[in-house]
């Protein structure tokens, strides 16, 4: 079902299962009263490099109980007449998304967002997941979460197997390369799976960096070794910078690149240990400093979501995403549980011409979270008369 809301469509999508064989048309996501919602797009995606962000479904409140929906922007007909209102079009776009090995981290629903506004979806996996993911893909065990707004399912044009901690084939070393989990993959370093984008495409113009990994992610910076440490900022920040010093040479002017980072890289987030703080902190720097030297040299656009916490896969091997999630929920200016369509939803605006002068940017997608001094859920606040969300 669809309502209209303030000069934006939203759908309200409820559960079901499409045939896998059933083909999307591409389209765009229309921000509009007025435009009636037919078809949506072509997507394409997967990929990952353990995300160690987090998330969860949509919440909204209604009467007496939570109510989970899920909102996506929805698209129109794939016809290239103008359209009225503001129309998220990324139709004759190319995205790569890296950091895509599953159907529940915030990769997959960015992937998603990209192409119900058009654009055309491909992906690099983390080796050693890449054989999982392609056959459940293949299987149809994410036939659910591929449904678009229209009904049809999201496409994959190509996954690549990547491994985004090593830059070329040399940096690669001997027990790594006879890794068993590597066996059969090859061209997989960062330099290799652009080159060979380039060769099967020629050109992009979204990039997506989905990934985080943290060893020691569990402890206390205090306790963290030097390896845990430069590890974390190696797979998770520096891998940022590697994947823009290779693909902005094949990015289209006017491109756009889009990171996901963590409150964590500015505020103390007891848990989230392991250099994974640092790690956020230096994307989040980077993030301008790429925007300034991408931008003048290729005439690309740099920016990063600061998303809120979701109930991920990799999220889970923190500890505390359920903690986290509960903690958003009462101390939040919105209070409702962050889906990964929000965030998706999001990057597509950022990836769009709509966003055409916004670089250098961190977007908060958190329900507001980001700009809380205090936990309002505590005690020495239970005489202000705070309004709170009905939850029983």
């Amino acid at each position: 079902m669809t309502t209209n809301i303030t000069n934006m469509h939203i759908a309200v999508a409820r559960p079901s299962t499409f045939s896998s064989n059933q083909v999307s048309k591409p389209s765009i996501t229309v921000f509009s009263s007025g435009v009636n919602v037919a078809s949506c797009a072509k997507l394409k995606s997967s990929c990952h490099i353990a995300s160690t962000q987090l998330s969860s479904q949509n919440v909204q409140f209604s009467g007496s109980r939570f109510k989970k929906m899920i909102t996506k922007a929805m698209s129109d007909s794939s016809d290239t007449k103008p359209l009225p209102g503001l129309p998220v079009d990324l139709r004759g776009k190319r995205a790569f998304i890296a950091g895509v090995a599953d159907d529940n981290g915030y990769g997959w629903a960015i992937a998603k967002s990209l192409a119900a506004a058009g654009a055309e979806i491909l992906v690099g996996t983390w080796v050693p997941a890449l054989n999982i993911f392609e056959t459940s893909l293949r299987r149809g065990k994410f036939d659910e979460s591929r449904v678009l707004p229209d009904g049809s399912l999201m496409e994959i044009t190509k996954v690549y197997p990547l491994d985004a901690v090593y830059d070329k084939p040399e940096d690669v070393p001997e027990d790594v390369k006879t890794n068993k989990r590597y066996a059969g993959s090859s061209k997989w370093t960062v330099k290799e799976v652009a080159e060979s984008v380039k060769e099967d495409f020629g050109n992009i113009d979204i990039l997506v960096h989905s990934l985080a990994n943290g060893p020691e992610v569990t402890k206390p910076l205090l306790e963290t070794s030097r390896y845990g440490y430069l590890t974390a900022i190696s797979a998770s920040s520096y891998s940022y910078v590697s994947l823009l010093q290779h693909f902005a040479p094949i990015m289209n002017p006017g491109g756009a690149t889009i990171s996901l980072t963590y409150i964590a890289s500015e505020r103390i987030i007891p848990g989230y240990g392991g250099g994974m703080s640092s790690a956020k902190a230096a994307l989040e720097s980077d993030t301008k400093v790429l925007a300034f030297e991408a931008g003048r040299k290729h005439g690309i656009r740099v920016n990063t979501i600061s998303a809120g916490p979701l109930r991920s896969r990799a999220a889970k091997a923190i500890g505390f995403i359920d903690m986290m999630i509960d903690y958003s929920l009462e101390n939040a200016p919105l209070q409702k549980e962050l889906s990964a369509e929000e965030v998706g939803n999001a990057a597509a605006f950022l990836a769009s011409p709509l966003a055409s002068a916004i670089t250098g940017a961190v977007l908060y997608v958190d329900n507001g979270l980001n700009a809380m001094g205090v936990g309002v859920d505590s005690p020495v606040f239970k005489d202000l008369g705070i309004p709170r969300a009905n939850k029983h």
